[in-house]
């Protein structure tokens, strides 16, 4: 079975999607209309721009949904997925490819939702930090023991987890989990603590606007973050959805289920191959690719 998986931030490069653009005219017409509908020339700055102008939250985030949704829409018939998933960011891209959404919301999404994590993140200094070789369970009781906010974030693969919180509960966090035995524990240049419960504000935005979003019957399953098990159901989907922003990306277990469930092959939609790298930590036994475009 065909699994597609879709990038979160991190992922993006100045140039992506530039040959999309210039050769595909249904790519061309997408981002076209993804100008009109940021109202903003993202085109100029993905294709164009500086690598800090690009890693602005409220022009990453629509660059590499855009990214992967036009890639998905190019590929024409030969895009068939089984099921879907998407890394944080990347579910609002799953959930177009499979036709939960309508390109034009789940950009309005999107970008609702980069500037909702902007303003979250200003009201309060706070960070993420990558975990390397240590035991989940042993990160979650640091965590826990821990003054402060800080909380598991992102469960990557098997021995890398991301932790995130108040930038000085995080920075405590680290220095036990060194102690502890982690391999690494290092700070992340990231705007602020997502995925942790100091993107509440956020999440309340985000959620009146799902809430306000038409979603349809999907093509295909979608293995979300927050249950990692198959979603089928529109109204559960929204729920999920509005949860994610506060709630871990448990990667690990979606694609540990998604696996089980019969895939095989997943098939990484998006700039770069950060997924497939994953991925093979997790199912040694899966394949992993990146997609080939026909002319």
């Amino acid at each position: 079975m065909n699994a597609y998986v879709f990038p979160g931030q991190g992922a993006q490069f100045v140039g992506m999607g530039l040959d999309l653009y210039e050769k595909y005219p249904i790519a061309k017409e997408l981002f076209l209309k993804a100008n009109d509908i940021l109202g903003f020339e993202i085109t100029e700055v993905m294709f164009n721009g500086t690598a800090d102008s690009l890693k602005e939250t409220e022009v990453t985030q629509p660059a590499i949904f855009l990214h992967s949704v036009i890639f998905s829409k190019v590929m024409g018939t030969s895009f068939k997925p089984n099921m879907v998933a998407g890394h944080s960011l990347g579910e609002f891209s799953a959930l177009v490819a499979n036709n939960t959404l309508s390109f034009e919301d789940g950009l309005k999404l999107v970008s609702q939702r980069a500037l909702a994590m902007q303003k979250a993140c200003e009201l309060k200094p706070s960070t993420m930090a990558a975990v390397l070789g240590l035991d989940d369970a042993i990160v979650e009781k640091i965590c826990a023991e821990t003054t402060g906010v800080v909380v598991a974030a992102n469960y990557n693969c098997p021995g890398q987890l991301v932790i995130s919180g108040e930038i000085a509960a995080v920075e405590q966090a680290c220095e036990k989990l060194k102690e502890a035995g982690a391999r690494r524990a290092l700070m992340l240049p990231v705007g602020g603590a997502f995925h942790s419960p100091l993107m509440e504000p956020a999440r309340e935005e985000l959620a009146a606007a799902i809430d306000n979003t038409n979603f349809s019957n999907p093509s295909c399953p979608i293995y979300q973050n927050v249950p990692t098990t198959a979603v089928n159901s529109p109204v559960e989907i929204k729920k999920n959805l509005m949860l994610q922003l506060t709630a871990p990306v448990k990667w690990t277990q979606s694609i540990q289920q998604m696996a089980k469930d019969g895939a095989t092959i997943f098939t990484e939609i998006g700039p770069g191959k950060v997924l497939q790298g994953l991925i093979k930590k997790i199912e040694p036994s899966v394949t992993t690719q990146s997609p080939e475009l026909t002319d």
